[in-house]
């Protein structure tokens, strides 16, 4: 089969497009034949920096599809279904090796490019916003980078949750596109001090939660908050080294809580059944998956550079 592969870690153009042995089925597992890969945040970071255990290594944690083969043990998936699935690596490939307690069903009819972009920043988004941040109605939370995956989520579920939501991002027109699913305050840090302008627009009271997937503007996160205020830390896209004196939450009573959507999986089944409602919903129109671009696979590393350049609104997918 074709995939996207490299040797070591590096930048994009470490990315090439080769032939690799096609995986082969395994007990409890599903061989599914890739229809369209979403690159995840982790992805990109995983490729720059991430260990190799076996090259050529192939990168990406998730993928949709149609089953050719099921293994043994197998009783819940059969050849023909439509699914998408979650991996620690291997998406960036025509054919992926799943267990099949890591994927969930494409509903009859859906877009499979747009579901393969559901589990990781959905399921992230929810769990920031609900699971572990606690948020109600009448609440305000900032979504830091409300242009990327799990931003377009969180704003959209935070809307229909009935709170205030604020998001930042370094461009005026992706901030005026986020108004239509459900921005209420967008904030351009490329020209404003994000804290100052939280506290602006919250009549100097602060946020009740920050969703917070980049990383580097934790402590400015931190001041934003209101008293009790919480945070939702989730990623490092920011790739910077950001040091952080936690001290500054106690005069609050604030908290920052670490989330990880992997360890909810294997934790118990509310995280995989969360999803399986949030791909229903997508697939319903409820909630918007917001494609900006999709490249071949053979153009991995262009899709990469893409992502990296924070020129895309939304997701950007790869078509084997």
């Amino acid at each position: 089969m074709k995939a996207a592969v490299y040797d070591a870690p590096g930048p994009p153009g470490v990315l090439r497009y080769d032939d690799v042995p096609d995986p082969e089925i395994r007990p409890g597992a599903v061989l599914i034949d890739v229809e369209a890969i979403s690159i995840e945040g982790g992805d990109t970071l995983n490729r720059l920096r991430g260990a190799v255990e076996r090259a050529p290594h192939i990168v990406g944690y998730q993928c949709a599809g149609t089953i050719a083969e099921v293994g043994a043990g197998v009783s819940d998936r059969h050849v023909g279904q439509r699914v998408v699935a979650t991996v620690p690596h291997g998406s960036h490939a025509e054919r992926l090796l799943a267990p099949a307690a890591a994927t969930w069903l494409v509903p009859d009819g859906a877009d499979i490019v747009k579901i393969a972009c559901v589990p990781v920043a959905w399921g992230t988004a929810d769990d920031c916003l609900f699971e572990f941040g606690r948020l109600v109605a009448g609440e305000t939370v900032l979504v830091q980078a409300g242009a990327s995956g799990v931003g377009l989520a969180a704003i959209q579920l935070a809307k229909r949750a009935g709170a205030t939501v604020l998001a930042t991002a370094g461009d005026d027109g992706k901030l005026a596109r986020l108004e239509a699913f459900g921005l209420d305050h967008g904030i351009n840090y490329r020209t404003t001090n994000f804290a100052d302008a939280v506290f602006e627009l919250t009549n100097g009271r602060g946020v009740d939660l920050v969703v917070e997937s980049v990383g580097s503007t934790l402590a400015d996160s931190m001041s934003s908050l209101a008293y009790r205020g919480r945070i939702a830390y989730v990623g490092d896209a920011g790739r910077d080294d950001h040091p952080v004196d936690l001290g500054p939450l106690k005069a609050g009573n604030r908290s920052i809580h670490g989330i990880f959507l992997g360890a909810e999986l294997v934790a118990g089944p509310r995280a995989h059944d969360n999803i399986d409602r949030l791909i229903g919903e997508v697939a319903a129109g409820e909630l918007q998956v917001v494609v900006d671009r999709t490249f071949p696979l053979a153009e991995a590393a262009a899709a990469h550079e893409y992502l990296e350049s924070r020129k895309a609104f939304g997701r950007v997918v790869l078509i084997p």
